[in-house]
């Protein structure tokens, strides 16, 4: 383990967990102070915390000035009660954080489509970001219409077969109820092939997430890198969120580095919030 990691986990960390405490007893201060306002609120994709506690991503988002996040089943289970739901989402609120929604969710079963459904309730939250398989998409619609959460599906890149690209998840979805839309991964989009300032434009009347990302490459593989050093057009992609009117969150997902990821996620923030500011 890296003498960098040891310092994350011993020092910056250390100091923001031993203080959880005093930021719960400060929770109305907290949810009073008003969340910076950008054209698009920019957040943290859970995943890239795969590697970390609850009071430790809390930390790292303190430090990025972060305000939003969508959370994953290591943080959350998937058969969390509503208040052990409660009790997570909780954490985060008394940091300033807002769970928007949660997943990514797998539904192989028409079983895993309810339970999954249920677990979005159970959070609170009005977003499931999730993928069903095709042969599920009707269960899938009939769960949005019964609970009124919408459904967001997240292309995977060219390894996935179903879903590699916002066309192949569009293409399915685009004659179904309309709270069922696209979380728009842009590195995996990328890789795929397929120009996500594009996509953006194309499927703007279904896109209802994001998750940010650069890659170096088209193609298979792991090609993530900090968000800037890489191929897409980030320029453009802010152009056109702004073009279409976008009002989702855009949340930095950071699969370089997940034992050590502060610096990288410090770089990918900047460098978005940059570009963000740069076309005001």
């Amino acid at each position: 383990m890296s003498s960098r990691r040891n310092f994350l986990k011993s020092g910056l960390l250390g100091a923001a967990v031993s203080g959880m405490p005093s930021l719960v007893t400060q929770a109305g201060a907290l949810l009073e102070k008003k969340i910076p306002w950008t054209p698009f609120q920019t957040g943290m994709a859970g995943y890239s915390f795969l590697h970390f506690s609850i009071p430790e991503s809390i930390a790292m988002m303190r430090r990025l000035d972060l305000h939003w996040v969508s959370l994953k089943d290591f943080h959350l289970p998937l058969d969390s009660s509503p208040q052990q739901a409660t009790a997570v989402t909780g954490q985060f609120a008394a940091a300033g954080i807002q769970v928007y929604g949660v997943g990514v969710v797998y539904m192989k079963t028409p079983d895993q489509v309810v339970q999954a459904f249920r677990y979005a309730a159970n959070a609170r939250v009005p977003l499931l970001i999730g993928v069903p398989e095709p042969a599920l998409l009707d269960a899938a619609e009939k769960q949005v219409k019964a609970t009124g959460i919408r459904l967001a599906i997240h292309n995977h890149g060219p390894e996935d077969p179903v879903y590699p690209g916002p066309r192949e998840v569009y293409e399915k979805i685009s004659g179904r109820d309309p709270r069922i839309g696209l979380c728009l991964d842009i590195g995996h989009s990328m890789r795929a092939g397929q120009d996500p300032v594009q996509a953006v434009h194309a499927y703007r009347d279904r896109l209802f997430d994001m998750h940010i990302k650069d890659v170096d490459a088209i193609g298979k593989g792991d090609h993530s890198i900090e968000t800037g050093r890489g191929i897409i057009d980030f320029r453009g992609l802010v152009q056109m969120l702004e073009k279409v009117k976008y009002s989702g969150k855009c949340s930095i997902e950071y699969e370089k580095d997940m034992t050590d990821p502060l610096p990288g996620m410090a770089e990918s923030v900047g460098f978005f919030r940059g570009v963000i500011a740069g076309s005001a």
